[in-house]
């Protein structure tokens, strides 16, 4: 992979403040242009956000809407994915937090599918989830529990099921399992820890820590970040989105690990921009930036029409952190 573009095409900022979504200008104008936009609270009460709070059942959770096909995982299971999805949308969109009564439903919801050892789990049958466990937890940080212990017993139990060497797996890949043998199977598998990291799964648990602002700091954080950052543009280890081009494949509200993602993570703990892995990283995303200033990326999740400035916006975080010039003067 070779670009050598230094600076971005053209300004992004128009066609950001030109999307007509609110939430997009609010935070366009907050984080890109630092002014100051009033209350993120006011976001709480746009329809997009409402017509999302207005299907919330009574225990908290979103219904999963699709059709549910075999018996390998129940419908609470699927469950919490989708409760997983839109509390994504309702944090990183519209600013939800602690302070609306239904995002505390909601997270006693995902509380109360933790364990005494503090994993979130379900989604893998009765396996460990080292992939949506960090997520859960990144949400429930960014909408105000970071200080609760159900949140440190999270990150404890994390701590761990950490592999040899520092990164972390989905422990029944590392027996060879597949996804049929460990959703019928009555126990967790633990992780054989000499195998090496998954990149898909370390980048989600850096997530989490860098979302935390006491994690964030730790040298754990620090050289989690590190060892993603050498896997950029790599093949996985293991079978899960193992192939080169889902680094590609992108989604927002971040979802597994791909390109904008992980440059997100290494942008908040500060990682410096002469690490040659972040330059890759910049280089590419800058490259892929198109002339209306937004950028031309599979976005794989979600219809939400407004994706792609969504997708603009984060990139746009990540090299404001990095000191790119995001306007035109």
């Amino acid at each position: 992979m070779t670009f050598s573009r230094k600076k971005l095409k053209t300004s992004p900022i128009p066609s950001l403040l030109s999307s007509g979504n609110p939430a997009i200008e609010y935070y366009t104008r907050r984080d890109l242009l630092d002014e100051n936009t009033g209350r993120e609270e006011d976001l709480w009460e746009l329809p997009a956000a409402l017509r999302i709070l207005r299907k919330q059942m009574d225990d908290g959770f979103w219904k999963y809407p699709g059709k549910i096909s075999g018996d390998l995982r129940s419908r609470e299971d699927y469950n919490q994915v989708e409760t997983y999805r839109v509390f994504g949308e309702l944090i990183c969109k519209y600013g939800l937090n602690k302070n609306h009564p239904q995002i505390r439903k909601a997270a006693e919801f995902f509380f109360s599918c933790q364990t005494l050892e503090g994993d979130f789990r379900g989604i893998y049958g009765n396996q460990y989830t080292t992939t949506y466990s960090p997520a859960i937890m990144e949400l429930l940080i960014k909408a105000g529990y970071g200080n609760d212990h159900r949140v440190k017993n999270g990150f404890q139990w994390l701590f761990s099921m950490s592999q040899d060497d520092g990164g972390w797996v989905i422990p029944f890949r590392t027996s060879g399992m597949n996804i049929k043998e460990a959703l019928l199977a009555s126990a967790p598998e633990l992780p054989d820890r000499s195998r090496p990291f998954s990149h898909l799964v370390t980048g989600m648990v850096l997530r989490a820590l860098a979302a935390h602002p006491e994690y964030l700091k730790s040298e754990v954080t620090r050289k989690t970040a590190k060892i993603l950052a050498i896997r950029l543009f790599q093949a996985d280890k293991y079978p899960d989105r193992r192939g080169k081009e889902y680094w590609e494949r992108v989604s927002y509200p971040f979802w597994f690990t791909d390109i904008i993602s992980a440059m997100d993570s290494l942008s908040i703990i500060g990682l410096s921009r002469e690490n040659p892995y972040i330059k890759e990283g910049l280089d590419f995303l800058i490259h892929k930036q198109n002339d209306e200033g937004l950028f031309d990326l599979k976005i794989v999740r979600g219809s939400d029409k407004d994706l792609k400035y969504w997708i603009c916006l984060a990139i746009c975080r990540i090299l404001k952190r990095y000191g790119f010039k995001l306007e035109n003067k």
